[in-house]
């Protein structure tokens, strides 16, 4: 099955960190396999918290968005970032109902 990445950001306190971070974490996730699917944009809420910036990855498997997470290379790139910005970020397993 495919993995995901699902990043809710409620905080973002430096958008140049933010660019740079993005910048330097694309190439990265691209590495494993990621593909942007949603990197913020037009959005309505219907129900629950409105979120300031919404980003899924999709990888080619569950193990694979792992990996990518927890590698030295992405860590070193949140490190950018993480403290200036708040989010909410789970790895998640795909499933087919086919």
């Amino acid at each position: 099955m495919k993995g995901y990445w699902v990043s809710l950001y409620t905080k973002i306190e430096n958008q140049e960190n933010l660019k740079k971070y993005a910048e330097t974490v694309t190439p990265i996730i691209k590495s494993y396999g990621g593909v942007a699917l949603v990197r913020g944009g037009k959005n309505t809420v219907y129900e629950g918290e409105k979120f300031i910036r919404t980003v899924i990855w999709e990888f080619p498997s569950y193990q694979k968005a792992v990996e990518c997470h927890d590698s030295k290379e992405y860590q070193a790139g949140w490190d950018i970032a993480k403290k200036t910005t708040v989010r909410h970020m789970q790895v998640i397993e795909g499933f087919s109902t086919e």
